[in-house]
């Protein structure tokens, strides 16, 4: 008898604190644990790496390209026009394709500022700044050999 109850409880014991441990601390912990960590680390990545990257895109590449294209162009552009406007050493004639040169270049990198600035976003500004200049010099050099 007293072999049979010990055997008994403490089969029964086993057994329960076995599927006590491994069901409720083992799935409650796991489960508890994998939630918290995946909403935190979704939470953190997620929101961190999105505050990160648009607060770095926006400050960095829109205030910086901007700035620069924007006074690069206009006081490149606007020197060069006033330049080319007010010399004395061409004739009518080339300095008439000089304004035009300069105007087809201006209203061009404009265009170009302005659509590189959306498609920025898709990470293609560079390829749309490099192609987009590379289409002005192409246009006015062509708009230029026409009015010879």
């Amino acid at each position: 008898m007293h072999a049979c109850m010990h055997t008994y409880i403490h089969a029964c014991m086993h057994a329960c604190m076995h599927t006590y441990i491994h069901a409720y601390i083992h799935a409650c912990m796991h489960t508890c644990m994998h939630a918290c960590m995946h909403t935190y680390i979704h939470t953190y990545i997620h929101t961190c790496m999105h505050a990160y990257i648009h607060t770095y895109i926006h400050t960095y590449i829109h205030t910086c390209i901007h700035t620069y294209i924007h006074t690069y162009i206009h006081t490149y552009i606007h020197t060069y026009m006033h330049a080319c406007m007010h010399a004395h050493v061409y004739v009518c004639m080339y300095a008439c394709v000089c304004v035009c040169v300069c105007v087809c270049m201006y209203v061009c990198m404009y265009v170009c500022m302005y659509v590189c600035m959306y498609v920025w976003n898709n990470g293609c500004m560079y390829v749309c700044m490099f192609v987009c200049m590379y289409g002005c010099v192409y246009v006015c050099t062509l708009f230029f050999s026409l009015m010879k």
